[in-house]
């Protein structure tokens, strides 16, 4: 994140929010139309069935192909951890940026076992945002830059594109975001994260409540949220998450801060999610509550919250079996099985 100058500004921002390309239509109804011919029971794929017309249709082509898959982590660091509301150091998230370059991580590891192209996006580890129980973590500058990073991470020719995140201290940003993009007392969304002691979760429930006390900007606008709460890594999945809609690029969406980041979007515009599916349900309790205010339904549900992307890139392979049932699956006319009557 090396440019001086933001390459956007929230109204530059909303506008595209305004303008998002929808669904298509055509080739969501021929993925409709090809389940109905497969050998098999109507519906006995279940999930199968809606992640096959889901590719189909924000890809905007049928039969929909998952060949090259990217897992986009980014990474930035976060001045509220200075509150003692991690298990961790700050310094932990730049040493597990070289775990993932070095091939060391859980995310490496599924990433290979999918078959993805796995790209990590530092942004400015050296300076953290401000503290946000002060004042504003970032200022518009600061956040539109990050999140016009985070758009360079959607390249031509990827299919599938899966977010994650790491951040210490990025589970408190990711509840204060949830508090004031949907109300609520802090202790609802504020979670273990890394595994803090109940001291540690009482200080992250403090941080949260000062932080809204400091920003009351944040609960007026959802892009004002991102940028008194948030993370330049967190601002950084917005502005992917965007450009990928643009590009017609489906979007695997990670844990509780990652989803927390898309919120913002949806806050935005209901609508802006569409072409996202949530990957995992995080044992975070606020990550359930924001399922259920935002309407997703997680594909997996593991009971992890490790981050990193690595509940993202765990689904590719579920997302993949789902192209490759709807495009290899003989119909009941060219095998020769008798449909029902």
């Amino acid at each position: 994140m090396s440019n001086p100058q933001p390459a956007l500004t929230f109204e530059e921002i909303r506008a595209l929010v305004r303008n998002l390309p929808g669904p298509d239509l055509d080739a969501g109804t021929a993925a409709v139309q090809r389940e109905r011919t497969l050998t098999k029971p109507p519906g006995s794929l279940g999930r199968l069935e809606e992640l096959a017309e889901w590719l189909a249709t924000w890809q905007g082509q049928h039969p929909p192909e998952v060949r090259r898959p990217r897992v986009a982590v980014f990474a930035g660091n976060h001045g509220v951890a200075a509150r003692g509301v991690s298990a961790y150091p700050t310094e932990v998230t730049a040493q597990m940026v070289a775990n993932f370059q070095n091939g060391g991580a859980a995310v490496n590891q599924l990433c290979e076992a999918a078959d993805a192209d796995l790209r990590v996006y530092e942004l400015d580890l050296e300076h953290p945002t401000r503290d946000f129980t002060q004042g504003p973590a970032m200022g518009e500058d600061e956040c539109c830059r990050a999140m016009a990073y985070g758009m360079m991470a959607v390249e031509m020719g990827v299919q599938l594109l899966a977010l994650g995140e790491m951040g210490i201290g990025n589970s408190t940003s990711a509840a204060a975001i949830c508090a004031a993009l949907f109300g609520g007392d802090a202790a609802g969304w504020v979670g273990r994260g890394t595994g803090v002691d109940e001291d540690g979760l009482k200080r992250k429930v403090a941080a949260v409540e000062t932080g809204l006390k400091a920003n009351p900007t944040a609960k007026d606008d959802p892009f004002e949220a991102l940028r008194c709460l948030g993370g330049y890594e967190l601002a950084a999945i917005a502005g992917a998450i965007l450009a990928a809609r643009m590009a017609r690029v489906p979007v695997l969406l990670d844990g509780y801060a990652c989803t927390a980041a898309a919120a913002v979007l949806f806050k935005a515009d209901r609508r802006a999610l569409d072409h996202c599916v949530v990957a995992h349900r995080s044992v975070e309790p606020g990550h359930t509550r924001l399922l259920e205010t935002i309407g997703k339904q997680p594909v997996l549900d593991l009971g992890m919250r490790l981050g990193e992307g690595s509940g993202a890139a765990l689904a590719i392979n579920i997302v993949k079996a789902a192209a490759a049932c709807h495009a290899g699956m003989a119909t009941f006319a060219s095998a020769g099985v008798t449909d029902r009557a």
